[in-house]
């Protein structure tokens, strides 16, 4: 071989192997890039497949796809100083810095106005009438139009979707707020016709899954002890013989459900006779509180759809925050407002760390009491401040404070001492009670619970302008997915909210309900028709008294209700 021919093997040999070893490190770095892109194609699957059951997923759109949860919760008569009243509250008796806050404090949306079609300050069936129905009505009314004819809920809709349903309260199950989610009725106070119907002994049958709250004396035959009924029909045992029921009662049927871990739907617990006691009252051995409930109602919620295509409606409200307004009662009311916080907390922890895609939204059905966190007490001009550490002192309730003296049967001449010592020290914490408070009080023996709210509130310097309801804007509260509530709403908006989130049909619901609910044949009413009575067919027989039989007894429900002179009342 010539030298040239040896030069060319060199020149060709020696670029030959290193293109050859070049390659080879190409072929590893693609190997590897291969791998590593697979290994990403494949977490990208994964985490595409599995994105609608990550916790808080699904929510960027609205309504969300696939299986939801939605629980609704209602802070009766529970207004915007409610709010200023039991954070300053808790801020003294916890030793808080000035800017810790409720939890309902950091989720605040926005507001809604309140009007009823016959009032510009409506009451809770109107209220609630509008969050179930999505469409106002007429004080007094439960679900019910104001032509008398029915209007399908969310919670029927949603149950006959294939939702689960629930309603969790501290006040009866046939007042009416959860009324208003499960019965239709044209006046609030047939609450013995609302239990009926809330088992399913009407047009739709049984639509409510879970139930519960107080109000065991509308379900008892009035033969029985604690019962309120006007008849003798015993609703417990058709609720269990009928329509299937787990029924429970008391504290210990309570916790006989095991935090929701022994339930067995449907579930009726009825754990007072009539409302729960107040918190400041409530003793946790006799009585479960609200966020206990709403633990369990939760708990069951969830592993009663666990399997299911769909998932659930819950209604949780925190009913007796009116009661403490319309008592004028602030020491009563912040312990009732904490207690929803607390209960506000563990549905806002529990629709965060969802699986599938699941809101809460709170809001209010009016405020009650025209409450003021100020108060002039005399004509002279007044300093700006009021006195949080006098609810601190209170043990007990103004109500549950006038029934005790309600009870006092001792001598009169140990009545002073008793009202000053037992009432007014041990009760309430006040130490300075004048001669004149105390005689106002006797005087008010049996129906002492106004003299004593108003004592506590001077104290505080809380003010209030009435024991009824007031027409303020209410807040309204909401978790991830509720932005559609953002702003000033009309309260129909909210009920709206609820129906498409979960895309259910009401107004289906409301047909079967007009369809079903007709009895032709049998049921008549005397209508005055052109100074005349005459006989005409009752469309809705099942829905108790009509407005014809209401209108008798002085009740309108057409347009706004107008001035009719000082301190004259239309009923």
């Amino acid at each position: 071989m010539s030298d040239l021919d040896g030069q060319e093997d060199s020149l060709l040999g020696g670029p030959r192997k290193q293109r050859c070893k070049w390659q080879g490190w190409m072929q590893i770095g693609l190997g590897v890039w291969a791998a590593v892109a697979t290994v990403g194609i494949v977490v990208i699957a994964v985490m595409w497949v599995h994105a609608d059951t990550a916790p808080g997923s699904g929510l960027d759109k609205f309504p969300p796809s696939g299986k939801k949860n939605i629980v609704f919760m209602v802070s009766d008569g529970m207004g915007p100083t409610s709010l200023a009243l039991t954070r300053e509250y808790r801020q003294l008796t916890d030793g808080l810095s000035w800017d810790n806050t409720l939890t309902l404090d950091k989720h605040l949306i926005g507001t809604s106005r309140t009007r009823s079609t016959n009032s510009l300050v409506t009451d809770s069936a109107a209220g609630a009438t509008a969050f179930s129905c999505g469409i106002k009505s007429y004080n007094g009314a439960i679900s019910v139009l104001p032509d008398g004819s029915p209007c399908g809920t969310v919670l029927e809709a949603a149950k006959k979707a294939g939702y689960m349903t629930g309603l969790v309260v501290t006040t009866r199950l046939t007042d009416a707020t959860p009324a208003c989610f499960s019965a239709h009725v044209n006046m609030r106070m047939e609450e013995d016709r609302i239990a009926e119907q809330q088992l399913g002994d009407y047009p739709l049958g049984r639509v409510v899954d879970l139930m519960m709250g107080g109000g065991a004396c509308h379900f008892l035959p009035n033969s029985t002890e604690g019962s309120c009924r006007k008849d003798d029909r015993d609703l417990v045992t058709e609720a269990q013989k009928k329509f299937g029921f787990q029924y429970v009662s008391g504290r210990k049927g309570f916790d006989s459900l095991e935090k929701g871990k022994k339930v067995k739907l449907p579930l009726l617990g009825l754990f007072a006779s009539t409302d729960i006691p107040f918190e400041i009252d409530r003793k946790d051995e006799e009585y479960p509180s609200l966020d206990e409930m709403t633990e369990v109602a939760l708990r069951v919620m969830e592993e009663a759809t666990k399997h299911s295509d769909k998932g659930f409606f819950l209604m949780v409200e925190g009913s007796r925050i009116d009661h403490a307004g319309h008592g004028n009662d602030p020491a009563a009311q912040v312990r009732e407002v904490l207690g929803y916080d607390k209960a506000f907390n563990r549905v806002l922890k529990f629709v965060e760390n969802a699986k599938n895609p699941s809101v809460l939204v709170a809001t209010s059905d009016h405020e009650t009491g025209g409450l003021a966190l100020a108060r002039q007490l005399h004509a002279s001009y007044p300093e700006y401040l009021w006195y949080p550490e006098v609810l601190a002192n209170a043990s007990s309730s103004s109500e549950y404070l006038a029934a005790k003296y309600a009870g006092y049967s001792g001598s009169s001449s140990s009545e002073d001492e008793f009202v000053k010592k037992t009432i007014l020290e041990e009760g309430l914490g006040v130490h300075d009670a004048s001669e004149d408070e105390i005689e106002a009080l006797k005087a008010a023996k049996s129906g002492a619970a106004w003299v004593l709210a108003d004592i506590i509130s001077r104290r505080a310097q809380v003010g209030w302008s009435t024991h009824g309801h007031s027409g303020v804007d209410v807040n309204i509260y909401g978790s991830k997915g509720s932005e559609r509530l953002h702003g000033n709403h009309e309260n129909t908006d909210v009920g709206n909210f609820i129906k498409d989130f979960l895309e259910i049909d009401v107004d289906a619901v409301t047909e079967e309900l007009k369809e079903k609910g007709v009895d032709r044949a049998v049921t008549m009413e005397e209508v005055e028709e052109g100074g005349m009575l005459v006989s005409q067919v009752r469309e809705y027989p099942w829905m108790g008294r009509s407005l014809h039989e209401l209108a008798k007894d002085g009740f309108e429900t057409a347009g706004v209700d107008c001035y009719h002179g000082d301190y004259k009342h239309k009923h």
